[in-house]
């Protein structure tokens, strides 16, 4: 099968199947292209993750955007994104048109208050793979968990903490990194 063809298939899928945005998405976009398809490795998965996330938009879309441009460049790109969205358009495209009266039925309610913890789950999922997958642990959950609380309580912009944490791995990398990685090599010499 052509794989522009496969790419829009697997990317309407995920759009079509998930409730609740970006991040129930991520666990279902990372084994359709890491584990089922193996169009990236895990290790490249978390790069455009961390990438997807630091953009504007829509996390999903981002990533699929990044999946398709580094399989087939611009076109991969449009077709992802394509498939990624699409499912999206076609379903509030039906619910203007034949469900907008019926929001207000009690079932109709029910219904969308049934799904409300399903996605609570979903978020819940990939934010503990890609923490697993990403190294933090015991020793380093104090970071993540310190940004959330100025963000939540102090009222704090997230965009100081991208910048901070842009920086820091910068500087970590530049720095620290080459400091270790050079004290192995005269180690082992």
């Amino acid at each position: 099968m052509n794989i522009y063809l496969q790419m829009f298939i697997s990317f309407f899928k995920i759009g079509a199947f998930t409730f609740g945005g970006g991040w129930p998405m991520i666990p279902i976009i990372e084994k359709e292209v890491v584990d089922k398809k193996k169009w990236i490795d895990r290790t490249d998965f978390i790069d455009a993750l961390a990438i997807a996330q630091s953009l504007p938009g829509i996390l999903a879309v981002n990533i699929s955007i990044l999946v398709g441009n580094k399989l087939k460049g611009f076109k991969g790109s449009l077709v992802s994104t394509l498939g990624t969205i699409l499912p999206s358009f076609i379903m509030i495209l039906v619910i203007a048109i034949y469900f907008s009266k019926s929001y207000d039925n009690p079932i109709v309610e029910r219904i969308f208050k049934g799904i409300r913890p399903a996605v609570v789950a979903l978020i819940i999922s990939p934010v503990l793979t890609t923490a697993k997958s990403a190294g933090i642990n015991w020793k380093t959950i104090w970071i993540p968990a310190s940004v959330a609380l100025c963000i939540w309580l102090a009222g704090m912009s997230p965009v100081y903490f991208i910048i901070l944490g842009g920086a820091g791995g910068v500087l970590y990398y530049k720095y620290i990194n080459r400091k270790l990685t050079d004290k192995s090599d005269k180690k082992n010499m």
